[in-house]
């Protein structure tokens, strides 16, 4: 036993030596990490131009939704947890809601069964978007440059152009026909000779530009009032959607009680509901207090067992419990009680899996069971952004505003549908997450800000649907208890467990061949996956330098100075 663990701990001892696909990056005065190059270049030029991390989080998001039409935009929604060079900490939701015109049954037919993809794609799966609201907000609350200065360069970037990586050339060319459909007599995102995308062809977006530029001069009233919010409502009633004026009208971002929570001598400060992600993962790091991980080795079968045991009861409670807020009853402090999170894993046997179907929601007195793209900012001062944003699925509904030049999301899938009815990352949900007007949907989406002895010590998040949470939470363990820098822990191999379907996803050269049959034989499921998040963080060190950490499986990428 005592040979078989030295190798163990040899084997995960490899990982931190090892050649990262990306440089590592370290800085003293500020650094941005996004998914697209353009858009951390735009946010360091806002940080060295004097803005503060809120500034250049509101011009990285404006270029996303340029450079980065799979997920970045404006018109969708998303969450920001802000933490100031002081220590203050402040959470916005942004969150789309459901229309007025929505109902609970909406997506089911005659019989009561759900209309497959009638919420996934198509005028019909769009909420109202947050995202301009949500970056007004912030901005007016904490911004310090001009509204235009962060805006334009988003601007310049539409009527301009761009080029092209090969990773978004190829999403294009992927969804070609889908724009198509959904889009007659439009041609957004679309080649105009008819031939596919090519890595540096050069993308102009006249209309979107100028719909970025009514935005930089009226903030508000540039999104949700005047001819932008004339073509969504002209859109929906062209193609039969719900979203009128006085949906756009009544559009309001939400400050937030942070979610604050505590892993040995670190402070996580997350999302509240309606993300899911904030609750998850301190429950999800409570249950691995107990347990030497870091002794045990990443590469361990038994960091492996916990993880994956904890990962399946967690997503137990999420589908039975989180919703919004502001319309069910949701037992957060119960959720996370440590006395509750404990008892969670003594059903765990190292011997054997714990058949999901064995797994129930926790019960609480006084309850009835009720692609996205991260960005991470610190600047000069130690100001601290971490915003997760979202049109759900790559590039939305697959539906563009006419004249706006921009898509719609189609988050309305991240309603439960049906009770008990997986949605499209395989999420069940219950009564807490049905549609209602209004409402917000229960998101993944996990922002997260870490402390150490009340000083910054990570700011990290990630896009992947269901699989937000676990990237997370194994990036955070990789650094705070397996020793990564913030490149090897972003770029490490990955896994995933959901609850249901019982199986773990897993990427290559996560586990070997010997370890799949070892849990194998213990009832462990695995299903090969292809890349499971793109994790943009960074790590303040013990001497305040600044390390990003850029995800390789995407176009991720650290700017710093």
């Amino acid at each position: 036993m005592r040979l078989k663990f030295i190798f163990l701990f040899l084997a995960g001892f490899t990982v931190f030596a090892q050649q990262t696909q990306k440089p590592l990056v370290e800085s003293t005065n500020g650094m941005v990490v996004s998914t697209h190059p353009a858009a951390s270049e735009i946010g360091l030029q806002i940080l060295q131009k004097g803005g503060n991390a809120i500034d250049a989080a509101v011009a990285v998001n404006f270029a996303l939704a340029v450079s980065h039409p799979a997920a970045g935009n404006i018109g969708g929604g998303g969450f920001l947890v802000y933490r100031t060079a002081k220590g203050k900490a402040y959470t916005l939701d942004y969150r789309e809601k459901a229309p007025l015109k929505a109902s609970r049954d909406m997506y089911l037919d005659s019989a009561g069964n759900v209309i497959p993809g009638k919420s996934l794609i198509g005028i019909f799966s769009a909420g109202v978007p947050g995202t301009v609201n949500g970056m007004v907000e912030m901005h007016r609350k904490f911004g310090r440059l001009s509204w235009s200065e962060v805006v334009q360069p988003a601007v310049d970037l539409a009527a301009n152009g761009l080029e092209l990586t090969e990773k978004e050339a190829r999403g294009l060319n992927r969804n070609r026909a889908d724009f198509i459909k959904e889009n007659p007599g439009k041609s957004y995102l679309i080649s105009s000779d008819g031939q596919e995308f090519a890595k540096g062809q050069i993308l102009k977006q006249p209309d979107l530009a100028q719909t970025l530029a009514r935005i930089a001069q009226s903030k508000n009233k540039g999104f949700y009032a005047g001819p932008t919010a004339d073509m969504i409502v002209e859109e929906m009633r062209k193609q039969n959607g719900l979203i009128t004026h006085k949906d756009l009208r009544k559009y309001r971002a939400v400050w937030r009680k942070p979610l604050v929570s505590n892993y040995k001598q670190y402070r996580i400060i997350g999302m509240p509901p309606p993300s899911s992600g904030g609750v998850a993962l301190a429950q999800l790091m409570k249950m691995m207090e107990p347990f030497p991980l870091s002794r045990w080795g990443v590469t361990s079968d038994s960091t492996l067992q916990v993880m994956i045991e904890a990962e399946r009861r967690v997503y137990a409670d999420r589908a039975s419990w989180l919703g919004d807020p502001d319309f069910v009853k949701v037992p957060v402090a119960e959720l996370m009680d440590s006395s509750y999170v404990t008892t969670r894993l003594q059903s765990m046997d190292f011997a054997k899996a714990t058949p999901s179907a064995d797994i129930k929601a926790g019960v609480f007195a006084g309850y009835e069971s009720p692609e996205t793209t991260h960005y991470s900012i610190v600047d000069k001062e130690g100001n601290a952004v971490s915003i997760t944003t979202t049109l759900n699925n790559s590039y939305g509904s697959k539906v563009f505003v006419g004249g706006a030049g921009f898509l719609l999301n189609d988050e309305m899938d991240d309603f439960s549908s049906k009770p008990g009815v997986p949605n499209v990352f395989g999420l069940v949900g219950s009564k807490a997450n049905e549609i209602q007007p209004e409402k917000r949907m229960l998101s993944s989406m996990t922002p997260t800000i870490i402390e150490s002895n009340g000083k910054l010590k990570m700011v990290v998040g990630t896009p992947g649907g269901s699989t937000i949470i676990t990237s997370v939470f194994q990036v955070v363990l990789n650094t705070l208890e397996m020793g990564m820098n913030m490149q090897q822990a972003v770029e490490y191999p990955r896994f995933h467990h959901q609850w249901l379907p019982d199986a773990t996803r897993f990427e290559a050269n996560r586990l070997s061949n010997d370890q799949l049959n070892r849990l194998g034989s213990k009832g462990y499921v695995f299903t090969p996956s292809g890349g499971i998040g793109l994790v943009e963080g960074i790590l303040i060190l013990p001497n305040g330098r600044l390390q990003g950490g850029a995800d390789s499986r995407g176009d991720d990428t650290v700017k710093a100075y």
